[in-house]
């Protein structure tokens, strides 16, 4: 009496088989990447046979930009941060959140190197309800990350800790700049504006009553000469931003600067790719230039 049972996992070895065979032939005719060039090159040409808009493309790109990136590449350097000394009184600084337009400030004593905490703007509404108004008080506590945080990681870190702005340090401990969530998310969505960035009635060039201009890197530099009496060439480059950019030979970082011609420009914003948002200022050394190479022709 034979009491061999047929096996439930020899009926399906053929069908396996075929499996295995139909998977071989797949990776045959369209291997996977092995990389992420390779992934990217597949998703370009997708993007060529429009399968994937241009939109798409560009967050997958920056989504893996990310991943390569850390907080010194992308954060706004010590010189640029605006903060507020807690020896001033809220009057005395008032005026410079108003006109800075952030929704949070860092908090330094003595130096810049000793921040002490963050101002959200909305909280200075307690200053016009109550009498007795403490600023020490309202503080909430500053998240200090090193220059080699890697975005994706800090991405996670700002989700998960709800928190919008961190504190950027060298290896020595000093500060080096800061960075807030929304210079991460532009690395991978491009630009985001919000209210007080430009609207459609400001137009491309906004002025500050300092005398410095705001200026969208999308501009067009037939638009921009017409503004600042520039004779800048477009036949290379449609928009100010690019010309920028091809000047310095590179994509620039936030916080660097150019001098073209009498303007001085400094980068606002961008990411990995491209710039944004361009500060611009007349050289104040520019007429003096000027008089000096004419009293060397005379």
């Amino acid at each position: 009496m034979n009491d061999t049972y047929p096996s439930r996992h020899r009926t399906s070895d053929k069908p396996q088989e075929k499996r295995s065979l139909l998977e071989r032939l797949t990776d045959f005719i369209s291997p996977e990447p092995d990389s992420r060039g390779e992934l990217l090159e597949i998703l370009q040409d997708a993007h060529e046979r429009n399968l994937i808009d241009a939109d798409s493309l560009s967050m997958i790109e920056g989504v893996f930009q990310v991943s390569e990136l850390c907080a010194r590449d992308i954060m706004i350097p010590r010189a640029q941060m605006d903060a507020i000394n807690i020896a001033e009184t809220p009057a005395d600084f008032i005026p410079y959140v108003l006109e800075k337009a952030h929704s949070r400030y860092p908090v330094f004593e003595g130096n810049r190197d000793n921040i002490i905490g963050v101002l959200l703007a909305k909280d200075l509404l307690r200053y016009y309800a109550e009498e007795e108004f403490d600023v020490r008080g309202m503080l909430r506590p500053a998240v200090f990350i090193p220059e080699s945080k890697r975005l994706n990681v800090l991405l996670h870190d700002f989700r998960v800790n709800h928190n919008h702005i961190a504190i950027v340090v060298d290896e020595y401990g000093g500060v080096a700049g800061l960075i807030t969530i929304e210079d991460v998310l532009e690395q991978i969505v491009g630009d985001i504006e919000d209210e007080y960035d430009f609207d459609e009635e400001s137009g491309n060039i906004i002025a500050s009553p300092d005398g410095r201009y705001r200026v969208r890197a999308l501009t067009e530099i037939e638009q921009f000469n017409e503004t600042f009496g520039t004779h800048y060439s477009d036949e290379e480059n449609d928009t100010i931003g690019g010309l920028v950019t091809h000047r310095f030979g590179r994509v620039p970082h936030r916080g660097e600067k150019v001098r073209i011609d009498d303007l001085i420009f400094e980068i606002l914003r961008g990411d990995a790719r491209q710039i944004h948002m361009l500060l611009v200022r007349r050289d104040p050394l520019a007429g003096q230039r000027e008089r000096d190479a004419q009293h060397v022709q005379t």
